[in-house]
């Protein structure tokens, strides 16, 4: 053991040599069918709903997400509540 306690003995750590470039999407590919991800169908654009509720993800710019986000904080709600409301609004102004 070293006298110096903030040391630490690098000889007894092993390597083992990296997985193939295959082998890890392979992996990745199974462990995402694991948790419910689905492949993302070719040409559509955004996120799939989810499996589980069928809940969409709005993809929007950084500075409305910044502001939907601390709309939310100040409100002590969700995101997903603000985007309800903002929907619910679309549809009035619609006449939907």
């Amino acid at each position: 053991m070293s006298s110096n306690p903030f040391t630490v003995d690098l000889k007894g750590l092993k390597t083992r040599p990296k997985a193939e470039g295959a082998a890890i999407e392979k992996a990745a590919d199974v462990a995402g069918d694991a948790h419910g991800f689905t492949t993302r169908e070719p040409g559509r654009r955004g996120r799939l709903p989810s499996p589980r509720t069928g809940q969409i993800h709005a993809k929007t710019l950084p500075g409305v997400a910044d502001e939907i986000a601390n709309e939310a904080r100040a409100r002590g709600t969700t995101q997903g509540v603000i985007i309800e409301e903002a929907w619910a609004v679309w549809k009035e102004l619609r006449g939907r």
